[in-house]
């Protein structure tokens, strides 16, 4: 006569919501028996990973955040939180890179700065430096904060952030806002400074249009114009106006193609070495115009648009 098997109670069942985050290795607190990594996990890692293709959408000033990212050397912008700034933190400030590439650094008097340019754990940038955010406002003062992997469930800068707060990036001709006085810094400091300084490429914002930086290389100068159309419409009026022969800057200027950055375009202009920011504040206005006009188009593209369509698309590098 076989035996009767024991009763033994059977566990409570956790809802997703409630199952924590363990161990890969270990037993998922679900009570499936399997390690955490082939359930719930696999949902978590998903969610870690998953690439977020516009991580700055909703955010006031998103194309200055793309260009911020990708494009320009040396700025920042203040950041207004949504909930204002906690007793101790005179300021937040977003940088484009920080020293030792430090993901955020809190000062000794408490203010809060926040790098840009660092790679990221998971695929959604905007939850990882949210994460990087947070962690700053509770750093020591006078400390660094290091990078992890934020989790999954964890807020985005559109959760942080104020929404009707202005985004203002300031660019710089260089790192001095690395420290408080920089013309009082050590020596390793000072050479530190003059060796970041040497790799930066002079960049200017337009002030006349939205998210355009002008910049000089040593062959040529360039404007790189981050827009925030939807990228089929943009390049359909991009070629319409190429192939009219309106999608200039002036003589010697040339739309020689355009990025792709966190979801949206950035077409890129070749300048003469002569040609400074300055020089391309009226044109760029101008083309802003034309740009309209050309975005308000339904008509199908011609034979000679669709040509200069395929022309703009092959010289189109993916930035992110």
């Amino acid at each position: 006569m076989a035996k009767k098997r024991p009763q033994t109670k059977a566990k409570p069942q956790l809802t997703d919501g409630e199952i924590p985050v363990v161990g890969a290795r270990e037993p998922c607190p679900c009570g499936s028996g399997r390690r955490y990594k082939a359930c719930h996990g696999r949902a978590a890692a998903h969610a870690a990973t998953e690439l977020v293709h516009r991580p700055f959408e909703g955010l006031p000033g998103e194309c200055d955040w793309v260009a911020l990212r990708e494009l320009v050397p040396a700025a920042t912008a203040e950041l207004p939180l949504k909930d204002g700034l906690p007793a101790g933190v005179p300021s937040v400030t977003l940088a484009t890179v920080l020293p030792m590439a430090w993901p955020a650094l809190r000062r000794d008097d408490g203010s809060v700065l926040i790098g840009l340019q660092n790679d990221t754990a998971s695929g959604d940038i905007s939850r990882d430096l949210a994460d990087t955010l947070l962690r700053a406002l509770e750093a020591e003062p006078g400390s660094p904060v290091r990078g992890r992997r934020a989790p999954a469930e964890g807020p985005r800068l559109q959760d942080l952030l104020d929404p009707q707060g202005a985004f203002e990036p300031v660019v710089h001709s260089g790192f001095e806002f690395w420290v408080p006085d920089a013309e009082n810094a050590t020596p390793e400091v000072t050479a530190s400074l003059e060796r970041a300084n040497a790799a930066a490429i002079p960049t200017v914002r337009l002030a006349g249009v939205d998210a355009a930086y002008w910049c000089r290389t040593p062959e040529k100068n360039h404007l790189r114009w981050v827009m925030p159309h939807p990228e089929e419409q943009l390049l359909d009026a991009l070629a319409r106006l190429h192939a009219a022969g309106r999608s200039s800057l002036g003589d010697g200027t040339r739309l020689v193609g355009s990025f792709r950055a966190h979801g949206l375009t950035v077409p890129v202009w070749d300048l003469p070495s002569g040609v400074g920011a300055e020089d391309v504040e009226k044109p760029a206005a101008e083309f802003a115009e034309r740009l309209a006009a050309a975005l308000a188009v339904t008509e199908p593209l011609t034979a000679d648009e669709r040509r200069a369509r395929g022309g703009l698309t092959n010289r189109q590098v993916t930035l992110s």
